[in-house]
């Protein structure tokens, strides 16, 4: 795929997923499910104070509302209760995948990983962004810019199943994984992610990591622009053409997403892997199109089992 269009055409081909809306009370969360059940991609089950999820949709689209009058309401007296109620109703089969709504996100990862009523998979959750970039080939996965503030080994190789999960949604069966850093040398000791990078990238040699194909270090250039690769003398099938971008830390993961979207005027979608069924995190600042594109991803990625 190149396009977030056809994330949101693939998931409207697919037919309705259910959607289970923690904490439901907030106005945008609700103007995005509305477009989402307008394109037919999902039928939302809001979760929440009924009264104040009815105010929200009242105040939607500055003041124009937003019709929710078809959409089951599941009462909640607090956030701590729609986390519950909404990852039940995933547990049980009764919704797809899950959204955030007017509630904290340590609140509901809590109840998504607890391990008697939640939905742990017993893999690190983490922050999966697709990104349609104007200047590159096809879309990108970003991974992790919310999430994971300084991941470990094995917290990398968690991220990174996640990723190829994505990945291999959008039709990538082989997706190629680019370890970031700042250099595509290894220096133990100004920079230990350099060595990450090349144990996770001799561990997917030996058949430890599979399904996808590893290399790192590489910096970002050479991620992603063939000429880079070329003039550097890299010999690698990920440098140029990667698919998926693991960088090394939070910092560096946000950094990268905010300037795709606000400085190189990409489009995006991000969805929470790592659960038994992804998890859709919109901010208020996000726009519609990017709210929209979330929440397609997340049917999306969300049909076959986990």
């Amino acid at each position: 795929m190149k396009y977030i269009s056809e994330i949101v055409n693939r998931a409207v081909a697919g037919g309705r997923a259910k959607l289970a809306v923690a904490a439901a009370q907030e106005a945008s969360v609700l103007e995005a499910v509305r477009d989402a059940y307008d394109a037919g991609i999902v039928e939302p089950v809001l979760v929440g104070e009924p009264a104040a999820i009815a105010a929200a949709a009242r105040e939607a689209r500055d003041g124009a509302g937003v019709d929710i009058s078809g959409f089951e309401i599941v009462p909640a007296a607090d956030g701590y209760g729609a986390a519950a109620t909404a990852v039940q109703l995933v547990k049980t089969g009764r919704a797809d995948i899950l959204m955030k709504g007017l509630i904290d996100t340590s609140i509901l990862l809590k109840a998504v990983l607890n391990k008697e009523t939640g939905i742990n998979s017993g893999c690190l959750a983490s922050h999966v962004a697709v990104m349609e970039v104007p200047t590159y080939h096809k879309l990108l996965v970003v991974t992790d810019a919310a999430i994971n503030i300084a991941p470990d080994l094995a917290g990398f190789i968690d991220i990174i199943k996640s990723a190829t999960k994505v990945a291999k949604a959008l039709g990538t069966d082989m997706p190629k994984v680019a370890m970031l850093a700042a250099v595509e040398k290894v220096n133990a000791d100004k920079m230990p992610c350099t060595v990450t990078a090349a144990i996770l990238t001799q561990m997917n040699r030996r058949g430890q990591i599979k399904d996808c194909i590893i290399d790192g270090p590489l910096a970002l250039d050479n991620a992603i622009s063939s000429e880079s690769a070329r003039i550097k003398h890299l010999d690698s099938e990920v440098a140029g053409d990667a698919d998926i971008l693991v960088t090394p830390d939070i910092e560096a993961g946000n950094i990268l997403y905010k300037c795709l979207l606000d400085l190189a005027q990409a489009k995006g979608a991000g969805i929470v892997m790592g659960a038994a069924k992804p998890i859709v995190l919109t901010s208020r600042a996000d726009t519609a199109d990017t709210k929209l594109a979330s929440i397609a991803l997340a049917s999306l990625v969300g049909r076959p089992s986990c």
